[in-house]
């Protein structure tokens, strides 16, 4: 299950796609709009811009904005980034892998080889899949 900071995150990001004057969209627009709690819109906004996915511009006419294109935002980056592995179990993840402590032999194990092909599938999906993808 992705968490809801991983949800509003896809949500905020698909608001500021949608926006097509490009102008800097204030976090309390985002929040009233999407139904977001603006607190924890703002912590997840600066994730986003320590990321590198959006921009923000301070004053009154100030707010966040989309750095990348939305077609160059993708679903695994931003799952990778709130929620970490992809994977549900650690030994068919690629970037957190650790031995399975069930397993007498990975090669052969079919819970893991069923896992993995969930993995790769999932995977694929969301690596393919943008931001534009969802405007």
């Amino acid at each position: 299950m992705l968490s809801k900071k991983t949800r509003y995150a896809m949500v905020a990001l698909v608001y500021l796609a949608k926006e097509e004057s490009q102008r800097a969209i204030m976090s309390t627009e985002i929040a009233k709009s999407e139904k977001i709690p603006q607190r924890f819109l703002e912590n997840i906004l600066l994730e986003l811009k320590k990321m590198g996915v959006l921009g923000s511009k301070l004053g009154k006419a100030g707010g966040y904005h989309l750095i990348k294109k939305p077609e160059e935002i993708r679903l695994s980056d931003i799952i990778r980034h709130f929620e970490g592995a992809i994977a549900l179990l650690y030994c068919v993840s690629e970037k957190q892998y650790q031995p399975c402590e069930f397993c007498k032999d990975e090669s052969t194990c079919k819970i893991r080889g069923v896992f993995k092909e969930i993995r790769d599938t999932t995977y694929g999906i969301l690596e393919k899949t943008t931001l534009q993808d969802l405007i």
